[in-house]
């Protein structure tokens, strides 16, 4: 990962910090613990749980690294509630046109994107195409079956 500082909403920094202190005060331990029983089994060569535990381990490490870098590279950002523009942190409602619905977004960084949620990344085609834009607009997204259209129709600071 590069030094290339990673934007984050208040929200999205929370949630990283808080699966990183999980990680590394609740989930080192249990691995540990799991790690040791698996030793106590014997034959290390042969012994799938003590692979499979080290194998979690591993992955484990990784993302803590992982997460340690983002959060020391991270820059905080808040929608401006004064702004009626669509910024990284803004709550929008757009109306697909085709599809005659409307949809409320959050636009947040790509390390906090949940499409479940409707937490959309700025760096989506979507995202991209909102940023700075003001209710009333219209939008128009290349997608692989074609152009799709949304009004925009709300923007909230979140």
């Amino acid at each position: 990962m590069s030094k290339e500082e990673v934007i984050l909403t208040k929200e999205g920094y929370d949630k990283l910090q808080e699966e990183l202190d999980d990680l590394k005060y609740v989930k080192r331990k249990e691995l540990a613990a799991r790690i040791k029983l698996a030793i106590s089994y014997g034959d290390l060569k042969e012994n799938s749980e003590y692979h499979s535990a080290k194998n979690d381990q591993s992955f484990m490490e990784t993302r803590i690294i992982i997460l340690e870098k983002m959060l020391a590279t991270a820059r905080v950002v808040e929608a401006d509630p004064n702004k009626s523009t669509v910024q990284v942190g803004s709550m929008v409602t757009v109306h697909d046109v085709e599809f005659d619905e409307k949809i409320t977004y959050q636009i947040v960084a790509p390390a906090e994107a949940d499409v479940a949620e409707n937490k959309i990344s700025y760096e989506s085609p979507l995202g991209r195409e909102l940023i700075g834009k003001s209710v009333g607009d219209s939008i128009n997204v290349n997608a692989p079956m074609g152009v799709v259209v949304y009004k925009l129709l709300e923007v909230k600071a979140f």
